[in-house]
C-alpha cells in the first residue's frame, strides 16, 4: 500500500511530513480522483449520468414560495417538486413540509421507530481525508480489535437488548481486509438478527462473499457528490477515486446485499446539491432494484481529535429539518436515519417528522463498549475516536424517550424464516 509506511507509526516521520506536505500544495503530485485504480470494478451504470445532470443544473434560487406550495399540493412529489422543497424558498414553508413530512411518515412507517449501534472494530486508515479524524497523517491512538475482542463487544451490546448492529472500520483493505470483516459478520450473525456493514468500497464478488458471512446491508457515505470540492477533500488513497465509491451501493446490491443506505456528510460543499443528489442517487437505483431496501441518513460535520473547529457549512438545524423533511416527500417509502452526531432534542423532535431510525448507545472509538455499557474502565487499550458525537443517550435511556413521545421503539424490523 503506497502509504502503509507511516499508517502504523506513532508519529510521521520526516518522509511522510514531506508527502504530506507535497500533496497538500502540489495538486500535480495527486493521482487523477476521476480514474480507477488496479483491482477496481468498473460496472455499466446510468444512474451517475442521471443524477449528476440533475445536481449540476439545479439552479436552487430560481424556485419561489410559491412553487413550494405547488409543489406541496401535488399527491406524488416530482423532481421538480423535490428542488423546490430544497430551495431557500421553502424555509418560510417549513411547517407545512413537516406537516406532509409527518403525514408519509406515518402513512408508511406507522409510529415506530427502529434503534441500532455501531461498532468501531478498526480505526486504522490509508486515506487522506482532511474532516476525518481517521485519516492517515492524524496522529491518534490506532487499534483494531481481535476476533475474540470483537465478540466479546458483541456479547455486551447484545446484552443490552440489542438487536441491530452496523460494524465499522477505517478505511485500510491491510489492517481490515475482507477476510477480517467477513469472520467479524460471522460473530455478528451469533448475536445479532441484523447485521450492516460500514466499510470501504469492495467490488461485487467482495460484497457477495460479506453476504454470505452474515452481512444485511451496507452504507457508503459519498462526503459530497462535487467532483471538484471531492478532490480538495480526499488527497490520497483508493478514497480519492471518486466514481468507484459512487457505485458502491449497486455493486453491493449486485452482491446479493438486501439493503443500502446513502448519505452525504452535509456542510463539506453546498448541502443543498448534495442533499439533491442523495435522493436521486436513491432515487434511480430504486427503480434499477425494486426489491431492494433503501434508507437516507443525515449527518452533519462534526469536531474531530486535532482539530475542533470542524463544523457544518451553512447546515444549521433548521436547514437539517427542511433537508430531511423533503427527502420523506420525495422518497415516502425510504427509511431515515439521524446519528447521535446530532443532538438530543433534534433527534426527539425529529422522529416524530420523518426519521425513522436512530442510533443509541453510541462510541466512535475502539473497543470501549464495556466500559460504555458497565460504567466501569475495561483496563484494556482503546483506539481514538472518528468524530465527536452530541447524543450520548443509552439504549435504556433511548428506548424510554421514544416511549414517552408516544411512539414505538423497535429492535428489529425483519425476521429470517
Amino acid at each position: 500500500m503506497e502509504n502503509q509506511f507511516f499508517v502504523d507509526s506513532e508519529y510521521l516521520s520526516p518522509e511522510a511530513l514531506a508527502k504530506k506536505h507535497q500533496i497538500e500544495t502540489d495538486p500535480s503530485t495527486r493521482k487523477n480522483h476521476m480514474e480507477y485504480l488496479p483491482g477496481m470494478e468498473k460496472i455499466e451504470s446510468d444512474v451517475c449520468k442521471n443524477v449528476m445532470e440533475q445536481m449540476n443544473s439545479f439552479d436552487y434560487s430560481k424556485y419561489t414560495e410559491k412553487d413550494v406550495k405547488a409543489a406541496l399540493e401535488h399527491e406524488t412529489c416530482t423532481i421538480e417538486d423535490f428542488k423546490a422543497l430544497l430551495s431557500p424558498a421553502a424555509e418560510a414553508c417549513l411547517e407545512q413540509m413537516a406537516q406532509r413530512a409527518r403525514h408519509e411518515t406515518s402513512k408508511h412507517f406507522g409510529n415506530t421507530v427502529y434503534l441500532f449501534t455501531p461498532l468501531y472494530i478498526a480505526n486504522y486508515c490509508e486515506n487522506y481525508c482532511v474532516y476525518c479524524g481517521f485519516n492517515c497523517y492524524n496522529h491518534i491512538n490506532r487499534m483494531k480489535l481481535s476476533m475474540e475482542q470483537i465478540e466479546k463487544e458483541m456479547k455486551v451490546i447484545s446484552g443490552s437488548g440489542m438487536e441491530e448492529i452496523l460494524i465499522l472500520t477505517g478505511e485500510s483493505r491491510v489492517q481490515s481486509n475482507i477476510d477480517y470483516i467477513g469472520e467479524a459478520c460471522k460473530l455478528a450473525r451469533k448475536y445479532f438478527r441484523m447485521v450492516g456493514l460500514e466499510i470501504y468500497p469492495v467490488n461485487t464478488d467482495e460484497y457477495k462473499y460479506l453476504h454470505e458471512c452474515g452481512a444485511d446491508y451496507v452504507t457508503v457515505f459519498q462526503e459530497t457528490y462535487n467532483t471538484e470540492k471531492y478532490e480538495q477533500l480526499h488527497l490520497l488513497g483508493h478514497k480519492r477515486v471518486w466514481p468507484y465509491r459512487f457505485d458502491a451501493q449497486e455493486r453491493a446490491l449486485m452482491g446479493g446485499m438486501r439493503g443500502v443506505a446513502f448519505s452525504a456528510l452535509l456542510g463539506l460543499s453546498d448541502f443543498r446539491k448534495d442533499a439533491l443528489a442523495s435522493a436521486l442517487h436513491v432515487y434511480y437505483l430504486q427503480r434499477k432494484y425494486p426489491h431492494a431496501e433503501m434508507s437516507l441518513s443525515c449527518p452533519r460535520l462534526r469536531p474531530i481529535i486535532n482539530n475542533d473547529k470542524i463544523n457544518p457549512l451553512d447546515v444549521h438545524e433548521k436547514q437539517l429539518c427542511q433537508i430531511i423533511c423533503a427527502y420523506r416527500i420525495f422518497l415516502p417509502f425510504v427509511g431515515i436515519t439521524v446519528s447521535s452526531r446530532e443532538s438530543a432534542q433534534f433527534r426527539n423532535g425529529i422522529v416524530k417528522i420523518a426519521a425513522t431510525k436512530v442510533s443509541a448507545g453510541v462510541s466512535t472509538g475502539i473497543g470501549d463498549h464495556e466500559s460504555k455499557y458497565s460504567g466501569k474502565e475495561s483496563g484494556e487499550a482503546q483506539g481514538d475516536e472518528q468524530f465527536e458525537i452530541d447524543d450520548n443517550r443509552s439504549l435504556d435511556k433511548m428506548y424510554k424517550d421514544i416511549a414517552d413521545e408516544g411512539l414505538q421503539p423497535v429492535l428489529n424490523d425483519y425476521l429470517y424464516v
